[in-house]
């Protein structure tokens, strides 16, 4: 399926033409909704490390929602690791409806139905993947 053929692929080029960097949106409403996820990061660096974080949650995502060649593993990986820091299951997995929120906002009309229903079945599947581990 090309990237126009994908409603998830396609949220994030829209995105991308629109918004230069998701980083701030995405933990902006995720502090917002979960304020307790906040005093989790490390004030140093803390940048670098949300940029990162969101980079390879986007990588994860465009492979489950795409060609599932290997890299939506990581959310599995990921879990069991934030875990062992003491991060919640339900707040991992807020972490990827607060990047779909925040697309939803940025596209704005652009948000099609078709877009909006890839978007729930993709987190019901991350939500059976966070419980299932």
């Amino acid at each position: 399926m090309t990237a126009a053929g994908n409603p998830i692929h396609r949220s994030f080029e829209l995105a991308a033409k629109r918004c230069e960097d998701l980083t701030p949106l995405v933990y902006r409403r995720l502090f917002r909704e979960h304020p307790e996820a906040e005093s989790m990061f490390r004030s140093e660096g803390a940048d670098l490390v949300k940029g990162s974080m969101l980079a390879l949650t986007i990588d994860a995502i465009l492979d489950l929602a795409g060609d599932r060649s290997g890299h939506f593993r990581m959310i599995a990986c990921e879990l069991q690791s934030h875990e062992a820091y003491g991060t919640p299951r339900d707040l991992f997995a807020a972490f990827f409806g607060a990047i779909a929120a925040t697309l939803r906002d940025i596209l704005d009309t652009e948000w099609s139905w078709e877009t909006e229903r890839a978007w729930r079945r993709l987190l019901v599947e991350i939500e059976t993947i966070v419980t299932q581990q």
